[in-house]
Parts: structure tokens; sequence; C-alpha cells
């Protein structure tokens, strides 16, 4: 799904873990179509369910092209391990999942982050809320940025503002929402979750390599 606001041409594609909410926020703030003008008052459940995140499908983001067409982006890396820190520890959702709940599978629903890490494969089979935010940006984006406008960096949230107050004329804040109180860090998992990451995120920084540098090459 293309998250369009159609007053200010403007045309979003989300990504899990890279700023979705926080952005989707700030638009809904701006949506003439959405009765909250505070992007720090939305209920999340109602922000996920109006801009719904989905799959990059080059049809439909081709109706879009007289509008401003943006996404935002994060570090694979930093992106893989607030899936743990969030959905798995903050959030526990895997206590949440069917497959769980039903005693469909033997993994544990509160695993330590090398065991997650080393099982990911498994783990984003039996919850379907760990395959959602796991996915590759790619799935997301596409795999040509030059379909773009402009592509940021989550660290860039305040030139999106910025940006998006030029278009539409409006004083935009960009809310800092959905953030991890405890974010893993790579220094601890160990040597053996380090590669397997490495391995998996090989891709994916090949992919944003304009973007962002892969830390596992020296």
């Amino acid at each position: 799904m293309v998250i369009h606001i159609n007053a200010f041409d403007l045309a979003y594609m989300a990504i899990p873990k890279a700023a979705c909410s926080s952005v989707k926020a700030a638009l809904g703030a701006l949506d003439p179509d959405v009765p909250e003008t505070n992007a720090t008052a939305f209920p999340r459940k109602a922000l996920h369910n109006r801009y719904q995140t989905r799959r990059f499908r080059i049809h439909r983001w081709r109706a879009y092209d007289r509008c401003f067409r943006f996404t935002v982006v994060r570090d694979p890396l930093k992106r893989l391990l607030g899936v743990y820190s969030n959905r798995v520890v903050q959030r526990r959702e895997l206590l949440m999942s069917r497959n769980f709940r039903r005693g469909l599978t033997d993994l544990p629903p509160d695993p330590d982050p090398d065991f997650f890490f080393q099982n990911l494969a498994a783990y984003i089979n039996a919850a379907s809320t760990i395959k959602h935010h796991a996915l590759p940006t790619s799935v997301f984006t596409g795999k040509d940025f030059s379909l773009y406008s402009k592509v940021y960096r989550t660290s860039d949230l305040d030139d999106l503002a910025a940006d998006l107050s030029g278009i539409t004329g409006r004083d935009v804040t960009i809310p800092h929402v959905n953030s991890s109180p405890a974010p893993l860090s790579i220094d601890d998992l160990s040597c053996k979750t380090r590669a397997a990451i490495a391995t998996r995120l090989a891709p994916e920084y090949a992919h944003l390599a304009d973007y962002f540098d892969n830390p596992f090459i020296h």
C-alpha cells in the first residue's frame, strides 16, 4: 500500500522498524481526512490500520508519479536488532503469536538474543510479526531508489520534516514514536551470532550501499 496524502501530493513507502510509526504520525497530522491534528496523539493501532505498511508494487507506485515520493531507510543492523528489542522483548509479541499460543512450535517465546538470531529463520516461519518486521528493505521499497523523489535515513528526520514543511506550508514535526527503551548492541552478541547476522545482512547492505556502510566489512 502506498501511503498517499492527496491534499499535498505526498506518497510514502513505509519500512517496518525504520521510523515508520513516527512518519505516519506526522503524515496523519497533515491529512485533512483524519480528524487528529496532533502528531503525538495517534493511538498506535489506529495509525497502522489507516496507513498500512505493505510490499512494494511497481504498478501501484507509478500511479503517484506526480507526487513527492519518498521513503525512510534504516541501517540494516540497527533495524534487525530492533526487531528483537521491540517486538520480542518490549512487546513480547511471540507470546501472543498463534503458533506459540497453540503449542505448535518448540521455540521458546522469550529467547535470549543469541538464540533468537541464530534461529531467526525458524522464528520467521513461526511468527508472522517477526517475518513482517525482518523482511529486507527492498521488499517495501523496490530495488530502484531512482523511482523516489528523495530517500531519507532515519538520522535525517529533521530534513524530512523541513521538506514536508516546505511542500505543505505547515509546521511539520516528526515525533519519536515506538522506540526501544533498551536497544541491543552488536557487542551484546556472540561471535557465532555476529557471523550469522553478517551473512543475512550482506544483500541488504549491498542494496543500501549508497546510504550505509557494512560494519562487517573492514
